[in-house]
């Protein structure tokens, strides 16, 4: 544990991301990081979830003000919606927390978490706080107050709950709380064994203008952060449009923004200010001892430096180097910025150096005890004086080099090395509780596998770490990294994670084995709970290549009176069992990333009536409602914009649209016409949610007659259904639904209901919050000509994944409504 702690407490110190291999920085770039060097001072922006932090003033605070700025999402967003692909829980956390670092790398900020889950939408910090075990929560905040040391902190949300979502409020209660008790001994004390008591100079919420809220006013402390940087050839509304344009998942693609920009700021605890949020803040070297040299020697390199030969800066950064290095440790606040700044003057060395380094393998993933095959690569750019003494592969023995580096000749050294038979799998670190421990706060766990380069800089000696990565060419994409994987040497996977019988019915389940080494033979074996059986006819395989992959068979038979169960599968190959799944998260504009679990199956027998049929099926943003369909035995078409165009849809008796459809293809306003003719004709359309906010605006017509998209929601999953009458053919065809059916629901009941109803249209369901009004709006019914126009907010797009039994029963009955 002791070996963890040193290594969490060293990243807190890290300057980039982990995945990337750092390349060189442009002169102006580098001239900005010397004047940054120069600098002493740290904010921490607090908010609840990817996409609420202020881009603009994070990037405004790196760069312009060139304090050490870090952003503390109190979640991953893990419950939120997703525009762009079919992740949901905490793969979407994946996809999200790897949107926030491609963030930071644009605005120059950092990226802190705490463990607390994003469980979707609440009204109130009083229901986060249920599902947040709030002193676990606000002891990882007090940890990163602690471990960060800053000087301000800025919240995003007021204490108040004007910032909407109870998640919000939340996160300002728990900044306000954590920054009176990161000062106090008495509050978790355990903490002190790695890190000290800080006390914060000042606390101030970030007010904001946003939609029909305005809680900004002239008497508020106001900056400027619309400046233009002619370093960074941008002004910080040009470069936070880029910054938040990465949380794609979440639609929130925005233009870039030019000229004067106001932010305002509330203090909210601290000591006053009249003008700035950090005035009279000591930021020089000079307020430590020992530091005034320092600040003279980056004087010096700041006037000196030269924009066509940064290499020319080498001798004085080696000299400020070794000045920091010699600064007395024994003062808390004075090791702090050593560690920091000796840091960030390495990534400055190498790059006036002009040095390149990197490591890649020549195939993406590489299994515990295992060998690997990688080439390293050094080349220096410049004409600064740089030595490779020796290289460390894998934290193993040195290889000794003694190589001068010539100038612009590349350097490369292939090696084999066997990979440490105890590493870990990678996966999420957060995902595993135990792991999570040791890697507190983290975006990513370190990673496993590294070379060490020992350099002779210009007379400095500097051990300096790259990741293994691997690159390939795409003849679209170019140059493609992606990181290096530890994987077990089989990995099992059944397609569904939720798997329905309906009426005690069997069913065939199918399990792909994948090898990730050459030449497996093995066989699969699964156990069931208690009533539920299994036979495999044909359990045995041969892998011959890795890469390679089998389908296995298997028929799950229900016991009679049984409603839920679980499988679990194994592989047995050599001696070994294996019963992890992996489930792939692949984006353009994220690193790939994958998560490693358990191979288990849920298994649901519930009583649902269908009837054969041929449904059509519009793609949204993303969901797995067709797969869901298709266990009920329906077959699904999913249409294309020329199917859509040309095809016959009478053919189908319901056409079903993903969530976001609207909002996510401009085609279907085109479409409206024959969709309305095809319900008129005595089809059945059922709309599931699209927005009709900033994330998405509607400009088209939906149903044959009016009615407006809200933000309404009910987002307790428990919350008390009722029914206008019980008759209606949705309660009564072919399902007989009541209020049992809305038991089990996740995470909440709907989002984005409907209001403004028409009178044509019936609207057969209520609920609502604890002391809320009932909202009706969460399923509309009309009927237009012979057939069915349906909208429905109800989360089907949870539920049905997840194998919520009275969900699929409604569900069932709205494809079937009646012809009229």
């Amino acid at each position: 544990m002791i070996k963890h702690r040193f290594l969490l407490l060293s990243f807190f110190f890290c300057f980039t991301f982990l995945g990337a291999q750092v390349n060189s920085l442009s002169s102006s770039e580098l001239l900005l990081q010397i004047k940054k060097l120069n600098t002493l001072g740290k904010v921490l922006y607090i908010a609840a979830h990817p996409d609420d932090e202020n881009t603009r003033l994070l990037a405004y605070l790196a760069n312009e003000k060139k304090f050490r700025t870090a952003y503390l999402s109190i979640t991953r967003g893990d419950g939120g919606q997703n525009l762009i692909g079919k992740e949901q829980g905490a793969a979407l956390g994946v996809l999200r927390t790897q949107e926030l670092l491609a963030a930071r790398k644009v605005d120059k900020a950092e990226q802190f978490f705490t463990r607390a889950v994003d469980f979707g939408y609440s009204k109130l910090a009083e229901e986060t706080f249920v599902f947040w075990d709030r002193r676990s929560v606000l002891s990882d905040v007090v940890y990163i107050i602690r471990t960060f040391q800053p000087d301000v902190i800025i919240c995003r949300f007021p204490t108040t709950g004007e910032g909407g979502h109870g998640h919000h409020t939340a996160s300002a209660l728990l900044a306000a709380e954590a920054f009176e008790a990161a000062a106090d001994p008495k509050q978790f004390p355990e903490q002190l064994n790695e890190t000290s008591v800080w006390k914060t100079k000042r606390l101030f919420w970030n007010t904001f203008n946003f939609g029909n809220t305005n809680t900004t006013s002239p008497q508020q402390l106001q900056i400027d952060v619309g400046v233009y940087n002619a370093l960074l050839g941008k002004n910080y509304g040009e470069i936070a449009s880029e910054s938040r344009s990465c949380h794609k998942s979440q639609g929130f693609g925005v233009a870039r923004q030019r000229g004067k920009n106001i932010e305002f700021f509330k203090q909210l605890k601290g000591d006053s200010v009249s003008k700035d949020p950090f005035e009279a803040l000591s930021t020089s070297w000079n307020q430590l001892p020992g530091g005034e040299a320092i600040q003279n020697n980056l004087d010096q390199c700041i006037r000196e430096f030269k924009v066509e030969a940064p290499e020319a800066s080498v001798p004085l950064l080696v000299t400020i180097y070794k000045q920091i290095a010699a600064l007395d440790e024994t003062k808390p606040q004075v090791l702090y910025w050593k560690k920091q700044k000796l840091k960030e003057l390495e990534s400055i060395l190498l790059s006036c150096a002009g040095l390149w380094l990197e490591v890649s393998c020549s195939d993406y993933k590489g299994l515990p005890g295992e060998e690997v095959n990688f080439t390293t690569q050094i080349i220096k750019r410049s004409d600064a004086p740089v030595s490779l003494n020796s290289l460390r592969f894998l934290k193993q023995n040195d290889t000794l080099c003694n190589l001068p580096l010539e100038q612009n000749q590349l350097y490369s050294f292939k090696r084999k090395e066997t990979l440490s038979g105890e590493l870990p799998y990678t996966s999420p670190y957060w995902l595993n509780r135990i792991a999570e421990q040791n890697y507190r706060a983290l975006p990513e766990a370190p990673s496993p596998t590294q070379v060490d380069f020992q350099l002779d800089v210009g007379g400095l000696a500097l051990s300096v770490q790259r990741d293994l990565i691997y690159k390939s060419t795409d003849p679209v994409k170019g140059e493609v990294y992606r990181p290096f994987e530890i994987l077990p040497a089989l990995t099992v996977n059944c397609k569904e994670k939720a798997v329905v019988f309906m009426n005690g019915n069997s069913k065939t389940l199918l399990f792909t084995i994948k090898a990730n080494r050459a030449y497996l033979k093995g066989q699969l074996s699964v156990n069931t709970s208690e009533g539920w059986t299994c036979k495999i006819q044909h359990p045995e395989f041969l892998l011959e290549k890795s890469g390679d992959e089998v389908t296995v068979e298997v028929l799950v038979e229900c016991g009679k009176n049984m409603k839920e169960g679980q499988l679990y599968a194994k592989v047995s190959c050599e001696g070994q069992n294996y019963n992890l799944e992996v489930q792939r998260i692949e984006y353009d504009h994220v690193p790939y990333q994958f998560i490693l679990s358990p191979a288990t199956v849920k298994l649901i027998n519930t009583e649902v009536k269908t009837k054969a049929m041929n449904i059509a099926y519009i793609d949204g943003a993303g969901d797995e409602i067709p797969q869901a369909l298709k266990q009920l035995g329906y077959e699904v078409t999913v249409l294309s914009d020329e199917q859509l165009s040309k095809s016959d849809l009478s053919v189908y008796p319901a056409i079903v649209t993903g969530v976001r459809a609207y909002n996510s293809n401009k085609r279907l306003q085109v479409h409206y016409p024959k969709l309305m003719d095809y319900v008129k004709s005595g089809g059945n359309l059922i709309v599931q949610y699209n927005t009709n906010n900033n994330l998405g605006q509607l400009k088209t017509n939906i149903g044959p007659y009016p009615f407006t998209i809200s933000r309404d929601r009910v987002t307790d999953e428990k919350a008390q259904v009722k029914f206008s009458d019980a008759k209606l053919p949705v309660f009564s065809y072919p399902n007989t639904i009541t209020t049992a059916d809305f038991e089990n629901w996740v995470q909440e009941r709907g989002i984005y209901f409907a209001t403004d109803i028409d009178s044509n249209y019936v609207a057969p369901l209520s609920m609502s919050d604890p002391g809320e009004n009932p909202k009706n709006g969460s399923l509309i019914i009309g009927a237009y000509g012979k057939g069915n126009f349906v909208y429905t907010g109800l989360a089907f797009f949870r539920q049905l994944p997840a194998g919520v039994p009275g969900a699929y029963r409604l569900f069932v009955n709205l494809l079937h409504l009646p012809k009229h």
